[in-house]
Protein backbone atom coordinates (compact mmCIF):
# COMPACT_ATOMS: atom_id res chain seq x y z
CA UNK A 1 0.00 0.00 0.00
CA UNK A 2 1.58 3.30 -1.09
CA UNK A 3 1.79 6.36 1.11
CA UNK A 4 -0.67 8.20 -1.15
CA UNK A 5 -3.17 5.34 -0.97
CA UNK A 6 -2.87 5.13 2.81
CA UNK A 7 -3.26 8.91 3.11
CA UNK A 8 -6.45 8.86 1.02
CA UNK A 9 -7.85 5.93 2.99
CA UNK A 10 -7.12 7.74 6.26
CA UNK A 11 -8.76 10.89 4.92
CA UNK A 12 -11.85 8.92 3.90
CA UNK A 13 -12.11 7.32 7.32
CA UNK A 14 -11.67 10.64 9.12
CA UNK A 15 -14.35 12.18 6.89
CA UNK A 16 -16.51 9.10 7.57
CA UNK A 17 -16.95 8.54 3.84
CA UNK A 18 -17.98 4.90 3.23
CA UNK A 19 -15.53 3.03 1.01
CA UNK A 20 -13.93 -0.34 0.38
CA UNK A 21 -10.34 -1.42 -0.19
CA UNK A 22 -10.15 -3.70 -3.24
CA UNK A 23 -7.06 -5.91 -3.50
CA UNK A 24 -5.93 -8.40 -6.11
CA UNK A 25 -5.39 -11.32 -3.76
CA UNK A 26 -4.16 -13.88 -6.32
CA UNK A 27 -3.64 -14.27 -10.07
CA UNK A 28 -3.31 -17.13 -12.55
CA UNK A 29 -2.10 -16.78 -16.12
CA UNK A 30 -2.17 -13.54 -18.09
CA UNK A 31 -3.77 -10.69 -16.13
CA UNK A 32 -3.66 -6.87 -16.39
CA UNK A 33 -2.19 -6.23 -12.91
CA UNK A 34 -0.21 -8.24 -10.39
CA UNK A 35 -1.25 -9.58 -7.00
CA UNK A 36 -1.23 -6.88 -4.32
CA UNK A 37 -2.54 -4.14 -6.60
CA UNK A 38 -5.20 -2.04 -4.89
CA UNK A 39 -7.89 0.50 -5.52
CA UNK A 40 -10.32 2.40 -3.35
CA UNK A 41 -14.02 2.27 -4.19
CA UNK A 42 -16.48 4.70 -2.59
CA UNK A 43 -20.15 4.03 -1.91
CA UNK A 44 -21.18 6.42 -4.69
CA UNK A 45 -19.11 4.48 -7.26
CA UNK A 46 -16.14 6.84 -7.35
CA UNK A 47 -12.79 5.07 -7.71
CA UNK A 48 -9.20 5.87 -6.79
CA UNK A 49 -6.52 3.68 -8.37
CA UNK A 50 -7.06 0.75 -10.71
CA UNK A 51 -6.88 -3.03 -10.75
CA UNK A 52 -6.96 -3.34 -14.53
CA UNK A 53 -9.79 -1.30 -15.98
CA UNK A 54 -12.42 -2.36 -18.48
CA UNK A 55 -15.45 -4.52 -17.88
CA UNK A 56 -13.57 -6.48 -15.21
CA UNK A 57 -12.98 -3.41 -13.07
CA UNK A 58 -16.54 -2.13 -13.54
CA UNK A 59 -17.90 -5.46 -12.26
CA UNK A 60 -15.60 -5.26 -9.22
CA UNK A 61 -16.78 -1.69 -8.53
CA UNK A 62 -20.40 -2.90 -8.54
CA UNK A 63 -19.48 -5.76 -6.20
CA UNK A 64 -17.63 -3.36 -3.89
CA UNK A 65 -20.64 -1.03 -3.70
CA UNK A 66 -22.80 -4.01 -2.68
CA UNK A 67 -20.23 -5.06 -0.08
CA UNK A 68 -20.23 -1.55 1.39
CA UNK A 69 -24.01 -1.65 1.74
CA UNK A 70 -23.90 -5.14 3.27
CA UNK A 71 -20.89 -4.25 5.46
CA UNK A 72 -19.40 -7.64 4.64
CA UNK A 73 -16.05 -8.54 3.01
CA UNK A 74 -16.09 -10.44 -0.29
CA UNK A 75 -13.58 -12.85 -1.83
CA UNK A 76 -14.46 -13.52 -5.45
CA UNK A 77 -12.83 -15.06 -8.52
CA UNK A 78 -13.07 -13.38 -11.94
CA UNK A 79 -12.20 -15.35 -15.12
CA UNK A 80 -10.49 -13.21 -17.74
CA UNK A 81 -11.02 -15.78 -20.49
CA UNK A 82 -13.92 -17.17 -22.52
CA UNK A 83 -13.80 -20.77 -21.30
CA UNK A 84 -15.49 -20.27 -17.93
CA UNK A 85 -19.30 -20.47 -17.61
CA UNK A 86 -19.34 -17.08 -15.84
CA UNK A 87 -17.14 -15.40 -18.45
CA UNK A 88 -18.00 -11.77 -19.17
CA UNK A 89 -16.08 -11.42 -22.43
CA UNK A 90 -12.55 -10.70 -21.23
CA UNK A 91 -9.81 -12.36 -23.30
CA UNK A 92 -6.63 -11.78 -21.26
CA UNK A 93 -6.46 -15.50 -20.63
CA UNK A 94 -5.96 -15.62 -16.87
CA UNK A 95 -7.98 -15.44 -13.66
CA UNK A 96 -8.01 -12.97 -10.78
CA UNK A 97 -9.14 -13.40 -7.17
CA UNK A 98 -10.35 -10.16 -5.62
CA UNK A 99 -10.63 -9.33 -1.92
CA UNK A 100 -13.09 -6.52 -1.10
CA UNK A 101 -12.87 -5.06 2.40
CA UNK A 102 -15.53 -2.49 3.36
CA UNK A 103 -14.16 0.13 5.73
CA UNK A 104 -16.81 0.21 8.41
CA UNK A 105 -17.62 3.70 9.61
CA UNK A 106 -18.40 3.73 13.33
CA UNK A 107 -19.88 6.41 15.52
CA UNK A 108 -17.86 9.60 15.94
CA UNK A 109 -17.14 11.72 18.98
CA UNK A 110 -16.01 15.34 18.78
CA UNK A 111 -14.67 17.05 21.89
CA UNK A 112 -14.30 20.81 22.22
CA UNK A 113 -11.33 21.10 24.56
CA UNK A 114 -8.24 19.02 25.26
CA UNK A 115 -7.86 19.06 29.04
CA UNK A 116 -7.64 16.11 31.43
CA UNK A 117 -11.29 15.12 31.19
CA UNK A 118 -11.36 15.51 27.41
CA UNK A 119 -8.29 13.30 27.00
CA UNK A 120 -9.73 10.66 29.31
CA UNK A 121 -13.00 10.63 27.37
CA UNK A 122 -11.15 10.58 24.04
CA UNK A 123 -8.91 7.69 25.06
CA UNK A 124 -11.78 5.53 26.28
CA UNK A 125 -13.91 6.36 23.23
CA UNK A 126 -11.09 5.43 20.89
CA UNK A 127 -10.60 2.10 22.67
CA UNK A 128 -14.33 1.47 22.16
CA UNK A 129 -13.95 1.94 18.42
CA UNK A 130 -15.34 5.45 18.01
CA UNK A 131 -13.70 7.87 15.59
CA UNK A 132 -12.48 10.63 17.91
CA UNK A 133 -11.61 14.26 17.18
CA UNK A 134 -10.42 16.86 19.69
CA UNK A 135 -10.67 20.58 18.93
CA UNK A 136 -7.97 22.35 20.94
CA UNK A 137 -5.69 25.29 20.12
CA UNK A 138 -3.08 24.53 22.81
CA UNK A 139 -0.57 22.15 21.21
CA UNK A 140 1.04 21.24 24.52
CA UNK A 141 -2.26 19.84 25.81
CA UNK A 142 -2.65 17.30 23.00
CA UNK A 143 0.96 16.35 22.24
CA UNK A 144 0.69 12.98 23.98
CA UNK A 145 -2.51 11.71 22.39
CA UNK A 146 -2.81 8.42 20.53
CA UNK A 147 -2.31 8.70 16.76
CA UNK A 148 -5.81 7.25 16.39
CA UNK A 149 -7.25 10.52 17.74
CA UNK A 150 -7.51 13.42 15.32
CA UNK A 151 -6.59 16.86 16.65
CA UNK A 152 -7.94 20.07 15.14
CA UNK A 153 -5.70 22.84 16.42
CA UNK A 154 -8.17 25.68 16.16
CA UNK A 155 -9.27 28.32 18.66
CA UNK A 156 -12.46 28.98 16.69
CA UNK A 157 -14.52 25.92 17.60
CA UNK A 158 -17.82 27.57 16.54
CA UNK A 159 -16.47 28.03 12.99
CA UNK A 160 -15.42 24.38 12.88
CA UNK A 161 -18.85 23.29 14.10
CA UNK A 162 -20.69 25.43 11.56
CA UNK A 163 -18.41 24.27 8.76
CA UNK A 164 -19.21 20.54 9.02
CA UNK A 165 -22.10 18.50 7.70
CA UNK A 166 -23.09 16.58 10.83
CA UNK A 167 -24.68 13.12 10.93
CA UNK A 168 -27.09 11.40 13.28
CA UNK A 169 -24.44 9.00 14.62
CA UNK A 170 -22.07 11.75 15.71
CA UNK A 171 -21.67 13.20 19.20
CA UNK A 172 -20.38 16.65 20.12
CA UNK A 173 -19.24 17.33 23.68
CA UNK A 174 -18.13 20.64 25.21
CA UNK A 175 -15.32 20.13 27.74
CA UNK A 176 -13.16 23.22 27.22
CA UNK A 177 -11.19 25.22 29.75
CA UNK A 178 -13.79 27.94 30.43
CA UNK A 179 -17.49 28.43 30.19
CA UNK A 180 -17.29 31.16 27.52
CA UNK A 181 -15.65 28.76 25.05
CA UNK A 182 -18.26 26.11 25.83
CA UNK A 183 -21.05 28.66 25.50
CA UNK A 184 -19.97 29.83 22.05
CA UNK A 185 -19.43 26.28 20.82
CA UNK A 186 -22.84 25.29 22.17
CA UNK A 187 -24.47 28.28 20.47
CA UNK A 188 -23.12 27.04 17.14
CA UNK A 189 -24.11 23.43 17.88
CA UNK A 190 -27.72 24.37 18.61
CA UNK A 191 -28.08 25.21 14.92
CA UNK A 192 -27.35 21.58 13.91
CA UNK A 193 -30.56 19.58 13.34
CA UNK A 194 -29.11 16.08 12.79
CA UNK A 195 -26.54 15.79 15.56
CA UNK A 196 -26.96 12.49 17.43
CA UNK A 197 -25.76 13.70 20.83
CA UNK A 198 -24.96 17.13 22.20
CA UNK A 199 -23.54 17.54 25.71
CA UNK A 200 -21.71 20.01 27.91
CA UNK A 201 -19.69 19.37 31.04
CA UNK A 202 -20.01 21.51 34.14
CA UNK A 203 -21.85 22.21 37.36
CA UNK A 204 -25.56 22.95 37.47
CA UNK A 205 -24.69 26.61 38.07
CA UNK A 206 -22.54 26.72 34.93
CA UNK A 207 -25.26 25.07 32.87
CA UNK A 208 -27.90 27.47 34.16
CA UNK A 209 -25.65 30.45 33.41
CA UNK A 210 -24.86 29.30 29.87
CA UNK A 211 -28.49 28.45 29.12
CA UNK A 212 -29.74 31.80 30.39
CA UNK A 213 -27.20 33.70 28.32
CA UNK A 214 -28.19 31.71 25.23
CA UNK A 215 -31.89 32.33 25.91
CA UNK A 216 -31.15 36.06 25.96
CA UNK A 217 -29.58 35.61 22.52
CA UNK A 218 -32.68 33.90 21.16
CA UNK A 219 -32.10 30.20 21.80
CA UNK A 220 -35.41 28.37 22.12
CA UNK A 221 -36.32 26.00 24.95
CA UNK A 222 -36.85 23.26 22.38
CA UNK A 223 -33.23 23.52 21.25
CA UNK A 224 -31.86 23.73 24.79
CA UNK A 225 -33.77 20.59 25.79
CA UNK A 226 -31.64 18.66 23.29
CA UNK A 227 -28.50 19.37 25.32
CA UNK A 228 -27.31 16.79 27.86
CA UNK A 229 -25.98 19.10 30.56
CA UNK A 230 -24.53 18.46 32.99
CA UNK A 231 -23.53 15.51 30.83
CA UNK A 232 -22.99 11.90 31.88
CA UNK A 233 -24.70 9.24 33.97
CA UNK A 234 -24.95 9.57 37.75
CA UNK A 235 -22.28 7.15 39.00
CA UNK A 236 -20.60 9.49 41.48
CA UNK A 237 -17.78 10.19 39.04
CA UNK A 238 -14.96 12.43 40.26
CA UNK A 239 -11.61 11.60 38.62
CA UNK A 240 -11.18 12.08 34.84
CA UNK A 241 -11.27 8.32 34.20
CA UNK A 242 -14.55 8.00 36.10
CA UNK A 243 -16.00 11.00 34.27
CA UNK A 244 -15.00 9.38 30.98
CA UNK A 245 -16.96 6.23 31.87
CA UNK A 246 -19.99 8.29 32.87
CA UNK A 247 -19.93 10.41 29.72
CA UNK A 248 -19.21 7.67 27.21
CA UNK A 249 -21.89 5.41 28.64
CA UNK A 250 -24.46 8.17 28.11
CA UNK A 251 -23.16 9.03 24.64
CA UNK A 252 -23.32 5.43 23.44
CA UNK A 253 -26.77 4.88 24.91
CA UNK A 254 -28.15 7.93 23.11
CA UNK A 255 -26.41 7.27 19.79
CA UNK A 256 -27.57 3.66 19.78
CA UNK A 257 -31.09 4.31 21.02
CA UNK A 258 -30.66 2.32 24.22
CA UNK A 259 -32.25 2.98 27.61
CA UNK A 260 -29.13 3.01 29.77
CA UNK A 261 -31.03 0.96 32.36
CA UNK A 262 -29.57 -1.86 34.43
CA UNK A 263 -29.28 -5.22 32.66
CA UNK A 264 -29.90 -7.05 35.96
CA UNK A 265 -32.58 -9.72 35.70
CA UNK A 266 -35.35 -9.53 38.29
CA UNK A 267 -35.43 -13.33 38.49
CA UNK A 268 -33.00 -16.03 37.38
CA UNK A 269 -35.58 -18.79 37.59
Amino acid sequence: MTDAFFAELSEAREARRPCAVVTIAATRGSVPREAGSKMLVYADGAVSGTIGGGKFESLVVEEAASAIRAKQPVLKNYPLHEMAPDSFGAICGGEVTILIEPQLVGESLFLVGGGHCAKAIAGLASECGLIVTIIEDRSEMVSDLSRAITVVRDLDAPAFIRGREWKGDEALVMVSRNYELDREALAAALEIPKLGYLGMIGSKRKVQTVFEELRQRGASEEKLKRVYAPLGLDIGADAPAEIAISVLAEVLAILRGKSGKHLKMSSLA
